[in-house]
């Protein structure tokens, strides 16, 4: 017996063989017409074409014009008002004559006037609300870095997702490859009667689970590429080697948790809703304070409506008033006792944020040192099945081993390959998990080549703005 007589010749072996040793590389996967597109690349593109990323920005530029709402209470209020008809008086007067005097007639009246009102004191409240609407914007740019790190961590995975599905993908089909020569050269052989029929069914069976492999992959394969789609927003190109991104994190997992309890942006917008809730009780206190405003008015006036003989009045008042409350029906302390169990609600959400951050940040190291040691074992799996499959192969020549042995040999170095690129996967996945656990995933950090999206800017347009409809893009 040779060794053809159970696998393809050697010069097809080892070509077969150097190609699963290149596929089970995720670096050396590429495919397509495009240029060389790296994972830094497509982060670049998530980040600027993200809806949901694009969403969140748009929220937090909403939210910055609550600042202008809150300074908008410290500002006068003015109303212009304008009249204008046609009067028909029919009066009947005594003016101490023995009879009465008539007067019927029609006037044309108009007027105009203005209506100012400041208020001067209203309990402290609109300082209040404008440090509640500060907070909020913070708090807003905080959900906004949670929001990039979570579409930055996903583009990351479905890149690295395509990548390995990809490279599985290779792997089967030259699997496929193998058994299809493997299948024919046991055919051949049966035809002349050196194998039996148990031989050919067992050749046969490989194959059609190696094909049922390739049609999973595919599948996987096109379920991959459609996310990346998703989240990247553009058709993926011809993928580039990726590496960890370890360097960005601390090197141990007690500075992992200090910086993810300092930095994760889960946990400083708790933070910062507790100062929110706080204003709130203030603001619902402010309810119970008295009110100092002072009111002018300017009216001019022509005709009247009340006699023929007016042909024009001016009149202007200038009023100060104090409202101090008794007693509004008991609205103000039910507000005020709902704020307070509103503050101590976030303060239990602030707690439940940092022990879910503190949970995130564990398992996300502890899948990273996994994925480490993933690798380590996979690779020494592939060297070992690839050192196997030569052993059979040749105690096969010599007639030790049987074409079943050879199939599985080889079906196990297959399986080893797949095992090794998944850990070569879930090692930069993971580190870039870690990264996004501590809050310290950001265009900025990783040196992404783009542009990054500074929120302060619209709040200075828009913060002192006191007139004007349109917005500083233009619309």
């Amino acid at each position: 017996m040779t060794l053809s007589d159970y696998g393809p010749p050697k010069s097809i072996a080892r070509g077969v063989q150097a190609a699963l040793i290149a596929s089970a590389v995720l670096g050396d996967m590429t495919w397509g017409r495009a240029a060389a597109e790296s994972l830094e690349d497509a982060l670049a593109l998530a980040y600027r074409n993200n809806p949901q990323l694009n969403s969140q920005r748009a929220a937090t530029r909403a939210t910055d014009e609550n600042v202008g709402i809150a300074l908008s209470n410290d500002r006068p209020k003015i109303t212009a008002t304008a009249t204008g008809g046609e009067q028909y008086l029919d009066t009947l007067t005594q003016s101490g004559l023995p009879k009465a005097i008539r007067q019927t007639g029609a006037i044309a009246t108009a007027s105009y006037g203005l209506n100012a009102t400041q208020t001067l004191f209203n309990g402290f409240q609109n300082a209040t609300k404008t440090r509640q609407a500060e907070s909020q914007v913070i708090a807003a740019r905080e959900t906004l870095r949670n929001t990039e790190q979570a579409v930055l961590l996903a583009a990351a995975t479905a890149y690295m997702n395509l990548l390995r599905d990809a490279a599985i993908l290779d792997l089967q089909r030259s699997n496929v490859s193998v058994l299809e020569t493997t299948l024919r050269q046991t055919r051949q052989r049966y035809q002349v009667g050196e194998v039996t029929r148990t031989d050919l069914a067992q050749a046969e069976s490989s194959l059609a689970a190696g094909r049922s492999a390739l049609h999973a992959a595919e599948s996987n394969y096109l379920t991959s590429r459609a996310a990346y789609v998703q989240v990247i927003g553009a058709e993926p190109g011809k993928l580039a080697s990726a590496a960890p991104v370890d360097r960005f994190s601390p090197p141990n997992l007690p500075g992992s948790l200090d910086r993810g309890a300092a930095a994760n942006p889960a946990i400083t917008t708790a933070m910062l809703n507790v100062d929110i809730a706080v204003e709130q009780v203030k603001i619902a206190e402010s309810a119970l304070y008295p009110t100092v405003s002072l009111n002018g008015n300017f009216q001019k006036s022509y005709g009247s409506p009340a006699a023929l003989t007016t042909l024009e009045t001016l009149s202007g008042t200038v009023v100060g008033q104090v409202s101090v409350p008794i007693y509004q029906g008991g609205a103000e302390y039910a507000t005020i006792r709902q704020a307070k169990e509103t503050l101590g609600q976030r303060r239990l959400d602030l707690d439940t944020a940092r022990l879910a951050v503190q949970q995130n940040v564990a398992q996300s190291w502890g899948q990273l040192e996994a994925a480490k040691a993933q690798i380590d074992a996979t690779t020494a799996q592939v060297t070992s099945a690839a050192i196997a499959l030569d052993g059979v192969r040749e105690e096969a020549r010599v007639g030790q081993r049987t074409t079943l042995d050879v199939l599985n040999a080889q079906q196990a170095l297959v399986s080893a390959r797949s095992a090794l690129v998944t850990a070569q996967h879930d090692r930069i996945v993971a580190s870039y998990s870690v990264l996004a656990a501590v809050g310290s995933l950001s265009p900025q950090i990783l040196g992404l080549r783009i542009e990054t999206y500074d929120p302060t800017v619209h709040y200075h347009q828009v913060r002192d703005a006191w007139v004007g409809v349109r917005t500083p893009d233009g619309q």
